[in-house]
């Protein structure tokens, strides 16, 4: 189909575009990286009269070294996070997951902070995002505002960001030396995943002495799985820690499979995941 008409400007400041989401509301729709709302602009479930491109303001894209974290723009391309050094050695869940992101050309063109404000339950991002317990700047016309992602992910493609909001960046605190592994379950490649486990495990002479799991697709959220956390700092092993992940989740029944077979896929996946990420 053929999207219906509007408006488009291009922002070269961050200043302009606040003053352009102002100015229209909710008769405007942010463009990022477009790998999602360009689908839903040409099936017409959206039609803003304006649309707000933000690739031409240089401050939104880039990482940098922050001092105790890792600072990610917002407009920074899948591939780009996926293959820097410094998110590799103090983030390294985050080049993890971006690796099963997609396919090369939609991490070539998506966005990190665009896939993030999606806020797709089934997204690759925000669970290894929530593990980490990154940080969401935003930036509106009162001025900036950091948002931690225990709070950021609202509901289902709901975020904390505002109408009159841009997300500019997201800050990922330092997890130098962690163990990191993304286990995804997919039935065919470049799917999104069914359910996805992320893990990140800090060890201390050779036993596990923390562990921080964020699950994908096992409700309207990306969620953590605490209990499994928990038990594992209380020194119980792989297996019987990963039998506590489905607690508290809410996974969505499809053709993909039942909540109770995601509830499943979640122990097993959550099993690999902390036994990759340890190095076991």
């Amino acid at each position: 189909m053929i999207p219906a008409q509007f408006d488009y400007v291009a922002p070269a400041t961050l200043d302009e575009a606040v003053a352009a989401l102002s100015q229209h509301g909710d008769d405007a729709k942010i463009l990022a990286g477009g790998q999602s709302l360009l689908p839903v602009l040409r099936m017409r479930l959206n039609a803003p009269e304006i649309v707000i491109d933000l690739g031409r303001i240089p401050s939104l894209q880039g990482i940098r070294d922050d001092g105790d974290a890792i600072v990610i723009g917002a407009m920074t391309p899948h591939h780009v996070v996926g293959s820097d050094p410094l998110v590799a050695e103090h983030a390294a869940l985050i080049s993890k997951a971006v690796t099963h992101l997609a396919d090369a050309q939609v991490r070539h063109r998506g966005t990190f902070g665009g896939a993030l404000a999606h806020a797709d339950p089934a997204g690759d991002l925000g669970a290894p995002v929530l593990a980490l317990d990154g940080q969401f700047v935003i930036t509106g016309p009162g001025g900036t505002r950091t948002v931690p992602a225990s709070e950021f992910f609202v509901g289902l493609f709901e975020t904390a960001i505002q109408d009159d909001e841009i997300l500019t960046e997201v800050r990922i605190p330092k997890h130098t030396g962690w163990g990191a592994h993304y286990e995804k379950f997919v039935r065919i490649a470049h799917q999104w995943p069914i359910v996805a486990v992320a893990a990140t495990v800090r060890s201390d002479g050779g036993s596990l002495a923390e562990a921080k799991i964020g699950l994908t697709n096992m409700g309207s959220t990306p969620l953590r799985a605490s209990a499994v956390e928990a038990a594992l700092a209380g020194g119980s092993d792989a297996s019987s820690a990963a039998a506590l992940a489905a607690e508290g989740t809410s996974p969505p029944s499809d053709l993909n499979g039942d909540a109770s077979y995601r509830q499943h896929l979640a122990r097993v996946l959550t099993r690999r995941a902390v036994l990759a990420a340890a190095g076991a």
